[in-house]
């Protein structure tokens, strides 16, 4: 079978307070077993941020102080290859080449795939999975603007504290942005050609058809005229 790996991406700081949002109402992923190497990290490797059933209540400032909370950086480690540094194991190499690792990893996997999207930009991300997979969806998508990321109030202060955070995904952002609107313009004038050329060979069939039309109305004029002729010749 031939696989197409697609993913969505999304501005970090939106992104990081929807996911807030949602551990606040008492979302977990206590079933996702992270496997990594054929195994699953340990307690050690990967502590929880609560204790309890779930997280529910937690306050934005305690969920961005929990070290290792995976909702740090998260699109950049679900699309890096985690192998590469050592899985969740933070003593395998020192910090900064991790990052550097993890970063590069999930941009070349990014770059692979057949088609990606940005939640900011709905109706390019429709046009290009149209254009990707040739097909068309039967409404378009709708961009919504204000969700309950957008409903939360922030200073200026813990935004940055927000984006340092995620400083990793703000990079992977930018370099998604950037090859995204690529891939977009691509497509915009590649479709433009194909019109082009497809309207410049309309216009040809079109001359030929003309052509192929006026011999035979020359020759019926002179068959009429003939005909004409030769009844006054008998009158």
């Amino acid at each position: 079978r031939n696989f197409y790996y697609i993913t969505m991406l999304r501005d970090p700081v939106s992104r990081y307070l929807s996911e807030w949002k949602h551990v606040q109402r008492g979302a977990t992923w206590k079933t996702s077993l992270h496997m990594c190497d054929g195994r699953s990290p340990t307690p050690d490797e990967l502590p929880t941020c609560y204790e309890g059933d779930d997280w529910s209540g937690v306050s934005l400032q305690e969920f961005m102080d929990c070290s290792y909370n995976l909702a740090n950086n998260r699109q950049v480690r679900m699309l890096a290859d985690l192998s590469l540094v050592g899985c969740y194991n933070l003593t395998f190499m020192n910090e900064s080449e991790r990052n550097m690792i993890l970063l590069q990893s999930a941009k070349n996997n990014l770059k692979n795939m057949a088609f990606f999207g940005l939640t900011e930009f709905q109706r390019k991300t429709q046009y290009l999975f149209e254009r990707t997979f040739n097909l068309k969806f039967i409404s378009p998508f709708t961009q919504f603007n204000v969700t309950r990321a957008s409903n939360v109030d922030i200073g200026e202060d813990v935004r940055q504290r927000i984006e340092e955070l995620n400083f990793l995904d703000v990079q992977l952002y930018e370099y998604a942005k950037d090859l995204f609107l690529q891939r977009f313009q691509y497509s915009k004038q590649e479709e433009h050609q194909k019109n082009r050329l497809k309207r410049r060979e309309e216009r040809r069939l079109l001359r030929e058809q003309r052509a192929h039309q006026w011999p035979r109305e020359e020759a019926a004029e002179v068959a009429i005229t003939e005909d004409y002729n030769s009844q006054v010749a008998r009158w």
